[in-house]
């Protein structure tokens, strides 16, 4: 049996600013969660986890220069994780440099994130053994690739498309950012493409098994053929991952760069990603 713990309030000495006077620890489901003023309309609010929890515990500093427990309630109105779930409480989750070195073995060997933990599980005697969780595989993964992406190599790119934009008001570009203001997704597009699309956009092939760049990031190229039989491109993509939403956003910017023409016709590689993205943008 067993649940996490957080540090609520802390008193430091007023002479030296660093001997804490006294300390309280409160269950990690204390308190609730308070309205989100920033938007009303959130479409996929996050599950709630704290239930008001009264258990605590306070300590303050005795004359004797020992800490000693001054407020005590050990009662719990939520359950308490069990032998079978105990690793999956933050407290008791770290990942090992072992760990890490596996995690990159696997995505650069292209297994997911779910099968990478079974393989994990399976080698430490169940995945009770693990420190870490799927969502922490996914979250390590998703911070490395991240910073693949220096910020010298990102203001280059911006400053490449900024120049474009200034010698032709026709070339055109999206980035797409997350929710800590990093990129990930980009596409782009010439004058030329737009003017070819125009003509010979009725048929196009998709494709994003290029990973020739260093960060192994999806490289996709909008391509189809001219009046001469000829290869053309239509635009091109840098990928974070190949998810439905970012083909999503990557469907939606590429039909407005060119002015809100859909093809009649897109060749793909059957990926089941964008199956799903292109039956709900371009059905």
């Amino acid at each position: 049996m067993g649940f996490s713990i957080k540090r609520h309030t802390v008193n430091k000495s007023k002479k030296d600013k660093m001997t804490i006077m006294s300390r309280r620890f409160v269950c990690s489901k204390a308190g609730s969660r308070q309205p989100d003023k920033r938007d009303n309309n959130i479409t996929n609010p996050r599950a709630e986890t704290r239930t008001s929890c009264k258990a605590q515990m306070a300590i303050c500093l005795g004359g004797n220069g020992k800490y000693m427990c001054h407020e005590f309630v050990g009662e719990h109105n939520h359950d308490l994780h069990t032998d079978s779930t105990v690793h999956m409480m933050s407290s008791q989750r770290h990942m090992s440099d072992i760990h890490m070195y596996e995690i990159d073995l696997a995505d650069d060997s292209g297994i997911r994130p779910r099968f990478t933990v079974e393989l994990m599980g399976r080698q430490a005697g169940g995945i009770e053994n693990l420190s870490c969780t799927t969502q922490d595989v996914r979250n390590y993964l998703r911070t490395k690739r991240m910073s693949a992406l220096s910020y010298g190599e990102a203001g280059s790119l911006l400053k490449y498309f900024v120049t474009q934009t200034k010698n032709n008001p026709s070339f055109t570009y999206s980035v797409q950012l997350d929710s800590e203001e990093q990129i990930t997704n980009i596409f782009w597009a010439d004058p030329k493409m737009i003017i070819d699309y125009a003509h010979f956009g009725d048929v196009v092939s998709f494709d994003t098994t290029f990973r020739t760049n260093r960060q192994c990031r999806p490289l996709g190229v909008f391509a189809g053929f001219n009046h001469h039989r000829g290869c053309t491109v239509f635009g091109a993509t840098l990928l974070y991952d190949e998810t439905v939403e970012s083909f999503k956003w990557l469907f939606e910017v590429f039909a407005e760069a060119h002015g809100g023409k859909k093809p009649i016709t897109i060749f793909t590689d059957q990926d089941a990603a964008m199956t799903i993205a292109l039956t709900d943008m371009w059905p």
